[in-house]
């Protein structure tokens, strides 16, 4: 069988498991298992389990349950509701000002998690049931959410720039650096739309008439501001090279849950525990997609299909920016079925050496595949984003988040596009607190 015909029978078999509800991790191991077998019969039993884990026994992967711990503290305790709180108060007066408390939520929330999920359920078990008590419309209220939620992939610290940076061997803190910028830029383009938005359907809600003192909106803040300063205090030992990825990942998890215990008064063995079975899922969750998208990329590889793939991309005889168009479609295509950890694991080592000799900065480029990733975040069949709001809040049709989410998926094209027209908006930071890269 040719590579093409071989991809083509692994990915509909990868598809149809899916669609069958079966586990992304399961899917993706047994799919590859599958192929593998039909090439090499028993012998793959030899090379399963060491493809499988040799792909995950490196030593950075530990900043992943450390960071997923530290989300879980957050999103275990009330510090969400009580940010969600203070941003309302701040910015009750602005038209759509609880839109933009949602997503101002979210962008601090990601700084804290590093996850998308994670800041999608803890923003939204607060967000959605106040903006539709409120009156605001359920397209309104979850799309906001869902689209804010995307936040926690690309501002630092980030799960998914950790697993480019170790499949690439590129600086996680450059990486961590390199995102700073967009997440901002990206952030306010989510704002700025929410008030185009708000005005254009002329929405006007109880929540302007609602007018607090400045010592209301100020009482809130002193619980927020320990999670500010972990936050500034990790990325400052991660950037100043005072620590490793990992370590600097172990002080912020330790910190935060010491921040949340202390804080919240979580003192009983229930309440700690059930933090660390919830980081425990997680990390395994996104371990286990990681081993099997590894075993999956090995077979990809094995046929031939990843090369096939790569040299057909090498060999167009096109321009460089319409070889970047070609690779967003793919990474766009491939971000709608299957998790941003199992996407960079398969494509960027395959991606990579093609992007850096087309000139593109792999910084840059880590940068607008995360931003890929988020739309597929929110956009079926796989939209991980969307099967959290539609847990969160089951009385509103799928159709109403879809659609409220679909201005957001808009808004994040612009982003690629101006970060293809100014690329210098994710390098320049790196470059100007590390250096340039040779």
């Amino acid at each position: 069988m040719s590579a093409t015909g071989a991809g083509l029978l692994i990915i509909a078999l990868l598809f149809g498991l899916l669609a069958t509800g079966m586990p992304i991790a399961f899917a993706l191991g047994l799919a590859a298992f599958v192929a593998l077998f039909l090439q090499d019969g028993f012998n793959i039993f030899y090379i399963l389990g060491d493809t499988m884990f040799s792909g995950i026994a490196n030593l950075a992967y530990v900043s992943i349950p450390m960071f997923v711990l530290m989300g879980a503290a957050v999103a275990s305790s009330p510090a969400g509701s009580d940010l969600y709180t203070s941003l309302d108060r701040w910015l009750n007066r602005v038209p759509g000002g609880l839109v933009l408390s949602n997503i101002g939520s979210c962008a601090i929330f990601s700084g804290m998690t590093g996850s998308s999920p994670a800041t999608c359920a803890a923003i939204g078990k607060m967000g959605i049931p106040e903006m539709l008590r409120r009156g605001y419309p359920n397209s309104v209220a979850t799309g906001s959410i869902a689209a804010g939620g995307t936040l926690g992939i690309l501002i630092p610290p980030s799960v998914t720039l950790i697993v480019y940076g170790i499949a690439t061997e590129t600086s996680i803190g450059r990486l961590f650096m390199a995102g700073v910028i967009p997440g901002i830029m990206l952030t306010v383009m989510f704002m700025v739309w929410a008030i185009i938005d708000c005005k254009r359907k002329g929405y006007e809600f109880a929540a302007r008439s609602v007018r607090y003192t400045l010592k209301e909106r100020l009482s809130a803040m002193p619980r927020i501001l320990p999670f500010l300063l972990i936050i500034a205090g990790t990325l400052y030992v991660l950037y100043g090279g005072i620590a490793t990825p990992s370590e600097a990942a172990g002080a912020g998890a330790l910190l935060t849950l010491l921040v949340v215990i202390i804080a919240y008064r979580l003192f009983r063995f229930r309440a700690v525990s059930g933090i660390f079975a919830s980081a425990m899922r997680e990390s395994v969750m996104i371990m286990m997609i990681m081993a099997a998208a590894e075993l999956f990329a090995f077979a990809l590889s094995s046929l031939f299909i990843t090369q096939t793939i790569a040299t057909v991309i090498a060999d167009m005889d096109v321009n460089r920016w319409v070889l970047m168009a070609i690779i967003n479609v793919f990474l766009l295509v491939c971000g709608m079925f299957l998790p941003p950890v199992a996407v960079i694991v398969m494509t960027a080592p395959m991606l990579f050496p093609i992007v850096t000799q087309a000139g593109f900065d792999p910084y840059w480029f880590a940068i607008v595949l995360t931003i890929n990733m988020e739309v597929g975040l929110i956009t079926p069949p796989i939209g991980l984003n969307l099967f959290v709001i539609n847990a969160i809040a089951p009385t509103v049709p799928t159709r109403d988040i879809l659609w409220g989410s679909l201005p957001y998926v808009l808004v994040m094209f612009l982003a690629i596009l101006i970060l293809c027209l100014f690329p210098d908006i994710a390098t320049w930071l790196p470059n100007q607190m590390l250096g340039v890269v040779e």
